[in-house]
Parts: structure tokens; sequence; C-alpha cells
């Protein structure tokens, strides 16, 4: 028992911490050089060409501002927010066994709040597109 108790309060200290600040100080610093080297190192020679928008190399046909319905944002946010969500499955299906009743009943909890936003989008007509 005291063994357990030891190894804890070891293991939450700052010196452990160190491999990832060097690591963070490394990421950086090596995005830095690479961004100052290539300001410093490559060309600067500015053409019409070189200023024009790329589109892809399609020809520029209109205007980009032009209204698109709002279905199509709603539909994209509703995926994010509901595949978003499934991913908090993943932590209760790998710990199921050690969380017992008590995680069943949070992820029933869970589930019933993603099924009642389902259920209030489906009562809105969010995924109707005759509309």
């Amino acid at each position: 028992m005291d063994f357990i108790l030891l190894q804890t309060e070891v293991a939450n200290t700052a010196y452990n911490y160190i491999p990832i600040a060097l690591q963070l100080i490394f990421a950086a610093g090596l995005v830095t050089t690479m961004i100052l080297g290539s300001s410093l190192l490559g060309p600067k020679r500015r053409t019409a060409d070189k200023l024009q928008n790329f589109e892809s190399g399609i020809e520029i046909k209109g205007n980009a501002r032009r209204p698109i319905a709002i279905k199509y944002f709603l539909v994209a946010i509703l995926f994010v927010l509901f595949d978003v969500e499934v991913i908090f499955f993943y932590p209760y299906a790998v710990n199921f066994r050690h969380l017992g009743w008590e995680g069943f009943i949070a992820v029933s909890i869970f589930i019933s709040l993603f099924l009642a936003g389902l259920i209030y989008i489906f009562k809105k007509g969010a995924l109707k597109w005759e509309e």
C-alpha cells in the first residue's frame, strides 16, 4: 500500500513534464526555422500571375460570394456535432467493465440526451431537403 502511494506522489512532479516541454520547444523552433528560412531564402519576384488567386487550374467564373442554401451548413454542423458525440463512446467501450453500473447509468444518460437532440432535430425539420 505504501508503494502505491509513493508511486502516485512521484508521478505528479514537474520533472516528468520536461520531455513534453522539450518537444513543444523543439516543434515551435522547427516551425519558426522553416517559416523564416523560406521567407529569407525563397524567391522574391512578384508578378501579376503570382499575385492572382489560384483556383486549382480552373478559370475564374463569376463571384465567389453567391448565396448558398443554409441547409448545407446545417447538415455539416449537425454531422460534426453528432460525430464528436460518438467519439465519447470510445472511452466507455474500453473501460466498461471497470466502470460498472455507475458508468452504465452515465452512458445511458448521455445516450438519452443524444437521442433527445436527434428527435428535436427531426421535429424541427432540419434534415428535410424538400423545403
